[in-house]
């Protein structure tokens, strides 16, 4: 039978882990997007991650809007869903960085299952793109998931004075930061998108691992002195 200092130890750590599968639970609600980095002009993978389907209903399709910043897109292969580039004429040609003439670019990315993904089941598509020189700008990838029953267009961005917490279906988007005079970057790790799933982790699930290991620390002090006593 359990005495008074092992019950103590054993209720704080059931309410550590019960506030860390809270906060991950609420973290993973939406499509959202996390890049490897944001520097200004670097090359970034942007890791988009789909955590559920549509009201229990798997997913079908994943389609990605490119913003108009980007003048090229490349695609990860993922070997569970077929993928397409659907391109779309540039009101003005642009020179690539070989010097060569561009008529039009990357306007959407879509993922289609070749076996609906299961409500409960999460994946995730990598898209790897230069980011624009200008640093601050926000960059939004409105997103319509489709599924066996029905969609969710994630496709709402927050107006002045709200914020992602507001909105039911919030577009995934990155801000663009700024990178060192040498090249390398100021902040590598991952921006939190305006939604996210996988865009890093909130400080709240960091508060809750605090409280779970103080609170595993202080049990297990506890469940040693009693056991020398």
């Amino acid at each position: 039978m359990l005495n008074s200092a092992q019950r103590r130890f054993a209720a704080i750590a059931t309410v550590g882990t019960g506030l860390l599968l809270f906060t991950a639970g609420t973290a993973s609600a939406h499509v959202g997007v996390t890049p490897n980095t944001t520097a200004a002009g670097a090359y970034s993978v942007l890791t988009f991650a789909v955590p559920h389907g549509c009201d229990g209903s798997g997913t079908t399709k994943v389609s990605i809007k490119i913003p108009e910043q980007f003048a090229s897109v490349t695609p990860t292969v993922n070997p569970n869903w077929q993928v397409q580039k659907v391109m779309v004429k540039l009101a003005t040609p642009i020179k690539d960085s070989h010097g060569n003439e561009v008529t039009e670019r990357v306007g959407e990315v879509v993922y289609t299952a070749k076996t609906p993904l299961p409500d409960g089941y999460r994946d995730t598509f990598q898209l790897q793109a230069k980011l624009p020189e200008k640093v601050g700008e926000t960059l939004v990838f409105p997103t319509v998931q489709t599924c066996q029953k029905g969609e969710t267009a994630w496709v709402e961005v927050p107006k002045d004075g709200k914020t992602e917490d507001d909105l039911e279906a919030p577009a995934p988007s990155i801000v663009v930061t700024a990178a060192e005079k040498d090249g390398h970057d100021v902040d590598v790790k991952p921006v939190a998108a305006t939604t996210s799933s996988d865009s890093g982790t909130p400080a709240v699930t960091w508060v809750a691992l605090a409280v779970g290991v103080l609170g595993l620390a202080t049990g297990g002090a506890a469940l040693a002195r009693s056991r020398k006593s």
